[in-house]
């Protein structure tokens, strides 16, 4: 069992994927990290843009080996490469609701935001994707990001009071 933290503007203990923005690096879904500095500096980031609420961690457990018991399909990158470059790369680029993987699960290396730039002159050719993998790298520590992205998988995440 491991302890995944969701940093927003406000506490999150019923997960609605409706909400979820499109164009994140595991497309569509809800998002968590297990570290709670890393989560609260998101919380942090979202409530300065929506000028709204309060940096807030929503905690939650999870069984690892509870999504293959499902029959949920799950795709780890256990580190930054090409595979996780073209990988975040087409979910980028994705602003519709259809999701363009099969995955419930996605656990890899978060993308630095700040890139945006580069995505796109990978995409025109300008950029090979050796170069865009180091330029993706998250600034700073290493940041792993678990995404849930089907209601399947969202019901595997039991929200714990702090």
């Amino acid at each position: 069992m491991i302890r995944l933290y969701h940093g927003s503007n406000t506490i999150i203990d019923k997960i609605d994927l409706s909400r979820s923005k499109r164009g994140k690096d595991f497309g569509k879904g809800f998002y968590l990290n297990a570290n709670p500095d890393q989560a609260m500096a998101m919380a942090l980031r979202t409530t300065r843009l929506l000028n709204s609420g309060q940096p807030t961690l929503s905690c939650f457990e999870f069984e690892e080996n509870e999504p293959e018991r499902n029959g949920l399909k799950i795709k780890v990158f256990p580190d930054y490469s090409e595979e996780w470059a073209e990988f975040v790369v087409m979910n980028r680029k994705n602003f519709s609701d259809a999701p363009v993987h099969d995955y419930d699960i996605v656990i890899g290396p978060i993308a630095d935001d700040t890139v945006g730039v580069q995505i796109r002159r990978y995409i025109m050719g300008y950029l090979s994707v050796t170069k865009l993998v180091e330029e993706l790298k998250f600034r700073g520590d290493k940041a792993i990001q678990y995404f849930f992205g089907t209601e399947k998988a969202v019901r595997l995440l039991k929200f714990v009071e702090r």
